[in-house]
């Protein structure tokens, strides 16, 4: 079963006059993320705006019967984490991490975690 990471890309954006201007800290992270992923089970994927803005920048772990997670406040220099974690929540049967297994950067950064459909 795949696990998808969504990475919100319009976090940490500049805006001018109403409009996005620029490359926002989301879609770096993305970029990062992409370009760093080897893992065949995990699947990255842009998603516009998660509601996060306040905590960016933020991504998600998804994956069909087990619970969901959100993060936020992540950069670029976490992506090796983001990554690690994500596999550890891949090998769950159920999607549940415990605090102390989650990676430092994404132990404090939990902004939610979501029960199966």
């Amino acid at each position: 079963m795949t696990t998808i990471v969504y990475v919100c890309t319009t976090c940490a954006s500049t805006w001018e006059n109403g409009k996005r201007v620029g490359i926002s800290g989301g879609e770096m992270l993305l970029r990062a993320l992409t370009d760093s992923n080897s893992d065949q089970e995990l699947v990255i994927r842009p998603v516009n705006c998660m509601s996060a803005c306040s905590q960016s920048c933020a991504v998600a772990f998804m994956s069909p019967g087990k619970y969901s997670y959100l993060f936020g406040n992540l950069q670029t220099e976490s992506v090796a984490a983001i990554l690690e974690c994500a596999a550890i929540y891949h090998r769950k049967p159920d999607g549940m991490m415990a605090w102390q297994e989650r990676p430092v950067p994404l132990r404090s950064n939990l902004l939610a975690k979501l029960p199966p459909l």
